[in-house]
């Protein structure tokens, strides 16, 4: 950026990603489920986020072992020998542990009561509750904020949608093969986050499980035992390194955060070719990606792939150039807050242009946000993009609420500090 006709340089400022809570889930799930012990290592050691907790927490009740350890967790598979017969599994906020653990624990035939906290019981399940009723179990919820099953799913064919959440399918795919005999998942078009689908198959073929699949349909072969591959790596995080990545474009200095595969199935990689499209300078060294400001325009973005990203692409999108479109994204009513509502709320109060449509968001970028105080509607993305918002904001900005990253990224707030001071 240029500032009173000299450009201004600052030096780059480093971060590493910290581990991928989609990857940690997946992989705590299927080493626990596994025949011996699983060392999981990750890059940068990071806090737990609290619903890392709440997965491992439901995995010590079924009967794990897991350590933490400098580098990662040592796993102690489940003794399926031993398993308890009834148990109370509490999933606090996370979505991902209720819709992972509700069909492995059906599958194991576990009598279950699960707990939830926040808006976790109001946010959608009953595609999946109903399918594990056809295959034999009861489902039913006694009182807001429980979630009891009973009996053990059998094999055979089942349906789920596709546009809902892909949380359902990963369940069952991690679930059917414990199974006695040979099942079939059929999923309804159009399937969206397609990209977390295929992290949980990669995942359950690095623990030696086979399934046949198309695009709609998977074949999952019963009595299959997950096989440990002893030391498995958990990517960095994409949806959190987006944060750093969109404050490098917005702002007179680079940020590069390390540690992210460029391969990889996480389908918010895809905030480096966004923000390029917007016009920031996106470049990689080796697992590296670099970037910096560069003349900010409004696109049009389908958020049908890329929930988690749309907070902070709104932020930047309320600073660049012309008009920006956000459309498919219905299902971010349904997040941790109305994330829709939310995001067109906060930024509107910082100073933006944002207009909340019935699918997604219409924003009329303006030069720069004003600041003030904002909630953070008890939902970590929300509260982390408020938190970026105070880099272009020529007032401060005040979040109610800020403790709510604890969910996914207890140490955002010291890192952003150094992103803006360091």
């Amino acid at each position: 950026m240029a500032r009173n006709g000299v450009r201004v340089v600052k030096k780059a400022h480093q971060i590493n990603a910290i581990p991928s809570k989609s990857h940690l889930h997946r992989l705590l799930i299927c080493a626990a489920l596994a025949d011996e012990k699983t060392f999981i290592k990750y890059t940068y050691e990071a806090q737990e986020g609290a619903d890392i907790k709440a997965t491992i927490g439901c995995l010590l009740k079924l009967g794990a072992r897991i350590d933490k350890v400098e580098e990662g967790y040592s796993v102690h598979p489940i003794d399926r020998d031993a398993l308890p017969s009834r148990c109370v599994l509490d999933c606090k906020e996370s979505g991902s542990t209720l819709r992972f653990m509700l069909p492995v624990v059906c599958a194991l035939g576990i009598s279950c009561e699960f707990h939830m906290s926040g808006r976790l019981s109001e946010r959608p399940m009953i595609h999946l509750e109903n399918e594990l009723r056809r295959g034999g179990v009861s489902v039913w919820r006694p009182s807001a904020g429980i979630l009891c099953c009973e009996g053990r799913l059998v094999s055979g064919e089942y349906y789920l949608p596709g546009n809902i959440s892909s949380q359902y399918i990963s369940g069952m795919l991690m679930a059917l093969p414990l199974l006695n005999g040979k099942s079939i998942l059929r999923v309804n078009e159009p399937i969206e986050s397609q990209g977390y689908i295929e992290m949980t198959l990669e995942m359950l073929g690095k623990f030696g499980q086979k399934l046949g699949k198309s695009r709609v349909f998977y074949e999952i072969s019963g009595g299959q035992k997950l096989i440990s591959p002893k030391t498995i790596l958990a990517e960095g995080d994409w949806s959190n390194a987006a944060f750093w990545l969109a404050a490098g474009a917005i702002q007179d200095r680079t940020v590069r955060v390390s540690g992210l595969n460029r391969e990889s199935a996480q389908g918010d990689k895809a905030i480096c070719e966004i923000l390029e499209q917007m016009g920031a300078l996106v470049s990689w060294e080796g697992d590296t990606v670099c970037v910096s400001y560069g003349q900010l325009h409004g696109i049009e973005i389908d958020a049908s792939n890329i929930p988690d990203l749309i907070p902070i692409l709104s932020l930047v999108a309320a600073i660049s150039k012309g008009e920006t479109l956000i459309k498919n994204a219905s299902r971010l009513r349904l997040k941790e807050s109305d994330r829709l509502m939310a995001i067109a709320g906060v930024l509107n109060t910082l100073g933006a242009r944002v207009t909340e449509e019935v699918d997604g968001l219409r924003i009329k970028g303006v030069p720069r946000l004003k600041g003030g105080a904002v909630d953070s509607y008890n939902d970590h993305r929300i509260a982390m993009m408020a938190g970026i918002a105070s880099i272009i904001s020529d007032g401060d900005v005040t979040v109610k609420g800020a403790d709510a990253i604890d969910k996914s990224y207890p140490q955002f707030w010291q890192v952003l500090e150094g992103v803006k001071n360091g």
